[in-house]
């Protein structure tokens, strides 16, 4: 039994509502919330729909101050709270399968012009009766239509590693995963070559509402409360 198939083996009807959450890097409590739909989920893959306007929870530094803003010497020492915002633009198609760690997401522009692929390198994912939670590894992969491809985010990658968010030998998992994550844009197979960048979403689905209970512990799992939430 995979990872994802730990916590539950049924599988979710195209249209589901479920969350998708990061837990905080080196705690136990997920940090980020997003209210998905699914798309399709098979043994083979899980692929999950995040529509515009979408309410979905981040984490913030305590006096209000968004992460992207802090200097990166401080950003991951100062004290956080969370954050209750609504996801502007054009949404994001996200593809997970069993086991693997990362997930590749789909951005396009206004217009559904196709953007790029994001190849998200992260904790194999956990599957739960509501959702599934990962956690992020910092590093990440932006590939362009044409197969080009480029490291994002080493710096907050090497800061996470100096101020002990992850040890040397995670480190090195993860650059291993990240190099294997390459090979597979290089050999352009699933899922790149599966054209889900004509892939659109029902016009019928509502936007998944985010629950009061976002944060609530899948099965098995200590309790646990996000300060901050609502």
């Amino acid at each position: 039994m995979t990872a994802e198939q730990a916590a539950t083996t049924q599988r979710w009807p195209t249209g589901t509502p479920i969350l998708w959450r990061y837990r905080a890097n080196g705690g136990a409590h997920p940090h980020i919330c997003r209210p998905v739909t699914v798309v399709q989920d098979t043994a083979e893959l899980l692929a999950v729909w995040m529509a515009p306007g979408t309410l979905c929870v981040r984490p913030e530094l305590a006096d209000g101050t968004p992460l992207h803003r802090e200097p990166l010497a401080t950003r991951y020492t100062k004290p956080r709270r969370a954050a209750f915002t609504r996801w502007f633009g054009m949404g994001v198609l996200k593809l997970a399968r069993p086991d693997e760690p990362w997930s590749v997401w789909l951005f396009w522009e206004r217009g559904w012009r196709f953007k790029n692929f994001y190849v998200n390198l992260e904790e194999p994912r956990l599957r739960w009766p509501g959702g599934i939670d990962s956690e992020d590894h910092f590093l990440d992969i932006e590939v362009w239509p044409d197969g080009g491809w480029e490291w994002r985010d080493e710096d907050e990658f090497a800061e996470a590693q100096r101020v002990g968010l992850m040890s040397d030998a995670q480190a090195a998992q993860v650059r291993a995963a990240g190099r294997r994550a390459v090979e597979a844009v290089g050999a352009w197979g699933s899922p790149f070559a599966d054209g889900w960048e004509w892939w659109r979403p029902d016009p019928a689905w509502p936007v998944p509402e985010l629950p009061d209970d976002w944060d609530r512990p899948p099965p098995d799992a200590c309790p646990h409360r996000a300060d901050g939430a609502p």
